[in-house]
């Protein structure tokens, strides 16, 4: 799935959207793999850091939300009237520098499903290397709530 398809699930724009593909997805088992290309003119390198450029880490959890909405958004039904909202971060561990030149790939599992909770696991690596890992949950609302 490229980005046009992307933003058929997601609310998210420019300069916000921090995936730009989806590699993999099965809805059966709950998986899904994104990628997100790191270049030198994202808009946070300006003040993060200007001499020693470094993606923040909550850009990278971000990023591992979003791939994982797109996998939530293929398992809902009228998703044009629903939303994904953050509900948990947990357990964020970031392991080396994402920085400009890098590509991020983005692996989401679901975990867990209680009503319209959710809960996922994801990571995010460059050249088969962990830069971060989370567990979050999220809640599936009505847009306009």
């Amino acid at each position: 799935m490229d980005v046009q398809g992307i933003m058929r699930f997601l609310p998210h724009r420019f300069p916000f959207l921090l995936v730009d593909r989806i590699l993999e997805m099965d809805v059966e088992q709950g998986t899904i793999t994104g990628l997100k290309n790191v270049s030198a003119n994202e808009w946070f390198f300006q003040g993060h850091f200007p001499e020693q450029k470094v993606m923040p880490g909550v850009l990278l959890v971000e990023s591992l939300a979003q791939t994982g909405g797109v996998l939530l958004m293929n398992m809902l039904d009228d998703i044009e009237n629903k939303l994904l909202v953050f509900m948990t971060i947990d357990n964020a561990k970031f392991r080396r520098p994402v920085v400009p030149g890098d590509q991020l790939t983005l692996e989401v599992r679901k975990t867990a499903q209680r009503g319209s909770y959710f809960r996922m696991k994801g990571k995010a690596t460059v050249e088969g290397k962990v830069a971060a890992e989370v567990v979050m949950s999220t809640a599936v609302v009505e847009r306009g709530e």
